[in-house]
């Protein structure tokens, strides 16, 4: 696998990581850094303080240690010197304090911790040594026999060598405390620049990350801004093509979603009725296809009024204008009650109306719509029209005629007895129906049963059409 593809595959992962786990991986560097340079730290203290242990405990004291033991054999050499010639007692105690006090500073230098290469027993020994050969010769220093040059020999031998012993472990215990110290200030100077080092790598990788992923948000709610710009504008054409499988990503799948909705509403909205409101030809027939798809029972109802250009030739177009908004309040409210959330109403134009409602409902809709309207519409009659049941106009040939109070003619088609594919079939059914419809007196609505034998029907308004070669079965007021 090539650097790019894993370049690739981690830039992938990264995508697909919410915005939360991308806050928390831009910190992740810092806080390993942050926890890296804490352990350093703690480790260089820890190693400055066993030294700085190392020489306050054994070092300085051992270095004092030495400085004594030379002052006491110093010491020793002039009491027994003095107890030679003297004779005096108190010469020899001092002589013996001395060399107790040298004894002392031996088990002082044992009792000092890490001390494994400082030959405290060979100094003993010596020491020992040296008190026995003082002790032999004293009594012959005062004389000036050949006995008495050997023995002050010896003594200033022995004294010289132990010096010397004494003062070489003292040097080597000075230059291990130097070598110490200098280690303390290059274990600073180092944990200085790692330090150092560390913090600048750490603000690099924070704010490389941070920039990282401020792009990544900051680029993906760019894009959703100017999305939000173009559909202010009433631009519909946005298309989710974040890379982000975040919040933003969802987000932007969600705006996508909304953009194509609010495109079909826009289209709704041109396609709507001014005068009702209502939804018009296109809304209608997408309805159609959406239901007709997913194969949910319909029944469609195409509602137009009779007579209605009569009317509005008699009256004008205002009053015409009041019947249709009028129709249409009608329409809906009847559907408010009878019907439910998921019933469509539509205006196709003029007179025209439709309900998409389902096959247990409709009937109880197109009656009530029925009985309302008969009720209401002579309402928009004169006093003397409404008396006589009809008005008077003239045909195009100037030929007098008259039209009866206006009524309502519905088709009802459904896919209860038959496959319906698409709106157009559904509409050539629907227009079939309507004229049949508009072919028979008064208020009527009539249902399309073509592929079945017709049940005798229990509504007076209800007409059925019969399956091909059996007898037509009508049922009509009285």
């Amino acid at each position: 696998m090539g650097i790019h593809s894993i370049i690739k595959k981690i830039i992938v992962s990264f995508l697909r990581l919410n915005i939360g786990k991308k806050l928390l991986l831009g910190y992740l560097p810092l806080a390993i850094l942050l926890i890296a340079i804490s352990l350093f730290t703690l480790s260089s203290l820890q190693r400055l303080h066993r030294i700085n242990d190392s020489i306050l405990n054994t070092d300085a004291p051992l270095i004092e240690a030495t400085d004594k033991l030379i002052d006491n054999i110093i010491a020793q050499e002039l009491y027994g010197r003095r107890y030679a010639i003297l004779k005096s007692p108190d010469m020899l105690t001092l002589f013996w304090k001395r060399s107790e006090e040298f004894d002392n500073l031996i088990k002082q230098i044992r009792n000092l911790p890490d001390i494994k290469n400082i030959p405290v027993d060979t100094l003993a020994a010596m020491h020992t040594e040296y008190n026995d050969i003082f002790i032999k010769g004293v009594k012959h220093l005062s004389t000036a026999s050949s006995l008495s040059k050997n023995y002050d020999s010896r003594i200033k031998n022995k004294q010289e060598e132990l010096v010397k012993f004494i003062k070489n472990m003292s040097f080597e215990t000075r230059s291990e405390q130097n070598k110490k110290t200098m280690l303390v200030a290059k274990i600073g100077e180092t944990a200085f620049w790692v330090t150092a080092v560390v913090c600048a790598l750490g603000i690099i990788f924070g704010i490389g990350a941070a920039l990282l992923i401020t792009k990544n948000i900051s680029g993906s709610i760019h894009k959703l801004e100017l999305a939000t710009k173009d559909v202010a504008e009433g631009k519909f054409e946005y298309t989710h093509s974040m890379s982000n499988q975040d919040e933003l990503g969802e987000l932007s799948h969600a705006f996508g979603e909304m953009t194509k909705r609010l495109k079909r509403l826009e289209e709704m909205y041109l396609d709507m009725s001014p005068l009702t409101r209502l939804p018009g030809g296109l809304a209608i027939e997408n309805i159609l296809k959406k239901r007709l798809n997913a194969a949910t029972p319909i029944a469609f109802c195409l509602i137009d009024m009779d007579n209605f250009k009569a009317y509005n030739d008699r009256y004008g177009y205002a009053k015409g204008s009041e019947v249709i908004k009028a129709t249409a309040q009608i329409i809906e409210s009847v559907v408010a009650e009878h019907g439910t959330y998921e019933d469509f109403i539509g205006h196709i134009g003029g007179d025209d109306f439709v309900v998409v409602s389902t096959p247990d409902r409709y009937a109880k809709i197109c009656a009530a719509i029925i009985e309302i309207f008969d009720k209401t519409i002579p309402d928009f009659y004169d006093a003397e029209d409404r008396k006589q049941g009809y008005i008077t106009g003239k045909t195009r040939q100037g030929q007098a005629i008259t039209f009866p109070i206006m009524g309502v003619s519905i088709a009802v088609v459904t896919n209860r007895h038959r496959i319906l594919t698409n709106p157009a079939e559904v509409g050539e059914i629907a227009a079939e129906l309507k004229e049949y419809a508009k072919s028979l007196p008064g208020s009527i609505y009539v249902v399309d049963k073509r592929r079945e034998w017709p049940k005798q029907a229990q509504d007076d308004k209800l007409i059925m059409f019969p399956q091909e070669g059996s007898p037509e079965k009508k049922v009509t007021d009285g």
